[in-house]
């Protein structure tokens, strides 16, 4: 099997346990999302969600936020985490997005990363969720997720992890794609304890290869002796349908 065929059914499989994700972070305008994913390094995007609201009512738009010294951002993203950092980095963000861009949000990856904070994976998400575009957002879950299921080599690092995966997704199916990959990772493939047994993608996991493959769904389904709309017991995991890719308890 190809490195290609091997990703088309990841993404069929990841897609039928997914169907409807989006990103976690809250937001409603467009540079909410851009400094809420400034907040989410080092910090979960739960913990960003309980810290925004008070954040965004207090700084409604970008040019409060460029007016704001970054001591007073600070005192609302306490509790993410490199709070001083990430203080200075939003408030040099807006100003710039003042100053250089006209208060509007760029929409390419080159003009995003020259934002103060802004990396290749915030860059890769905006202009994915913002604006529609093909974007390949490889966080530490996708870099894990995708090296165990044999996307990529293995590597950590994120840009050959976005490289090896440009080579092998389509361009229309990347962002969602990253986003499913996201939520499996937090679900069942956790970096300490990854949840293999409960796992329908676990026949490319490395830790199978080659004792459970699967070369296309309806093997799983005859090997598991899984049909599509049974009516199994579940987690109350956010994301999930009657053929889920979780071996339920």
């Amino acid at each position: 099997m190809t490195k290609k065929e091997r990703a088309g059914l990841v993404i069929d499989g990841l897609a039928e346990c997914y169907p409807d994700v989006k990103c976690a972070l809250v937001y409603k305008k467009p540079h909410e999302l851009l400094i809420a994913t400034r907040l989410s390094a080092q910090c979960t995007d739960k913990r960003v969600n309980m810290v925004t609201p008070a954040l965004f009512e207090k700084f409604p738009d970008i040019d409060s936020f460029a007016a704001a010294e970054p001591d007073e951002v600070a005192e609302y993203i306490h509790s993410c985490g490199l709070y001083k950092t990430k203080a200075v980095d939003i408030v040099m963000m807006c100003r710039m997005l003042r100053d250089d861009f006209g208060g509007e949000i760029p929409d390419t990856i080159e003009q995003l990363v020259k934002l103060p904070g802004v990396g290749r994976k915030t860059a890769n998400l905006i202009v994915g969720d913002l604006y529609g575009k093909p974007a390949l957002v490889c966080d530490t879950h996708v870099i894990r997720v995708s090296g165990r299921l044999g996307l990529t080599d293995g590597t950590k690092d994120a840009l050959k992890v976005e490289k090896q995966l440009a080579a092998i997704i389509k361009p229309d199916d990347r962002l969602m794609m990253c986003h499913r990959l996201v939520w499996h990772g937090r679900l069942v493939c956790s970096a300490a304890k990854p949840n293999c047994s409960e796992c329908r993608l676990s026949g490319f996991a490395s830790s199978f290869r080659g004792q459970n493959k699967i070369t296309a769904w309806s093997e799983y389904y005859e090997r598991e002796g899984t049909q599509r709309n049974n009516n199994c017991r579940r987690r109350a995991y956010p994301y999930r349908n009657a053929h889920c890719c979780f071996i339920l308890l």
